[in-house]
């Protein structure tokens, strides 16, 4: 939950990203995005490749191979995207510090608990979020849950760190298998529901490109009617449904198929595979 800091923590000069991987270059490229300026980032990445095409990529953001070699001489904060295993490392990295830790540090790496950030960060106000890969495009949607010695003022800095690429939406932590089983793997079941609707179209005569571009923008189109109609998914459905038309023989084969019933299942499986593997 969300605990009333000792006192309200200053943001930090500088933002410390540990991991340059692409969850981490889709952070980094929002906030370039939003205008935090190139002097108050910095990136640890440890694959040498990696470090040159982000020079490349952030020019005037320091990229070094450790945490020493790019955290400032004053306070940070630090946001964690690297693999889960190798969180503890990067957590006694940044614990080891030469300005100390970091007074706060927003974890992105899926199934390492607040818990466990707090013992590798016992100084530090730890949040963990769990965001997707449209992030990468500016439109991903991540949950965020906040530790015990976080406040409100760190929330706010992991939400605005967030929402350079994306919504963000503040759960506790026990919903964040949840949010992993909707947002987080749910771009792949539409990614499954795009390949399905372009195959129907070739199946139904269409040339693949043209099936494919249909698709696509289909699912584009409908994505937008929801997020700026304000209406909700049954009230859309309802008015493209003609009575005895084709939008409702269609309908009729997919509820035949069972796939509203597939979907619930899928979003509850991945949930409960995201708990499995936290625990």
């Amino acid at each position: 939950g969300i605990g009333a800091p000792a006192s309200v923590r200053p943001v930090a000069a500088q933002t410390v990203l540990v991991g340059g991987g692409k969850m981490g270059a889709a952070l980094l490229g929002g906030w370039r995005a939003a205008g935090r300026p190139a002097g108050e980032l910095a990136v640890v990445e440890a694959d040498p490749a990696r470090r040159a095409w982000l020079t490349t990529e952030v020019p005037g953001v320091p990229v070094g191979p450790t945490v020493d070699a790019v955290a400032p001489a004053a306070g940070f904060d630090a946001v964690v995207a690297v693999k889960p295993g190798d969180v503890p490392a990067a957590c006694a990295a940044l614990a080891a510090a030469p300005a100390g830790p970091p007074a706060r540090a927003l974890s992105v790496a899926a199934g390492v608990t607040l818990s466990a950030l707090a013992r590798c960060l016992p100084a530090t106000a730890v949040l963990r979020a769990m965001p997707n890969t449209p992030a990468l495009v500016g439109a991903g949607a991540a949950g965020l849950a906040a530790g015990a010695r976080a406040g409100d003022a760190d929330v706010a800095w992991a939400e605005g760190l967030l929402s350079a690429v994306g919504i963000v939406v503040r759960v506790g932590e026990g919903l964040l298998d949840a949010v992993t089983g909707l947002s987080g793997s749910g771009p792949a079941y539409v990614f499954l529901v795009a390949e399905a609707m372009v195959e129907g179209g070739v199946l139904a005569g269409l040339p693949r490109d043209a099936a494919r571009s249909l698709a696509v923008q289909t699912l584009l189109g409908s994505a937008r009617m929801l997020a700026e109609t304000g209406d909700g998914p049954e009230a859309l459905r309802a008015a493209v449904t003609s009575p005895g038309g084709t939008t409702a023989a269609g309908l009729r084969a997919l509820e035949a198929a069972g796939v509203r019933s597939a979907f619930l299942e899928a979003i509850v499986a991945a949930a409960e595979r995201s708990r499995e593997l936290g625990a």
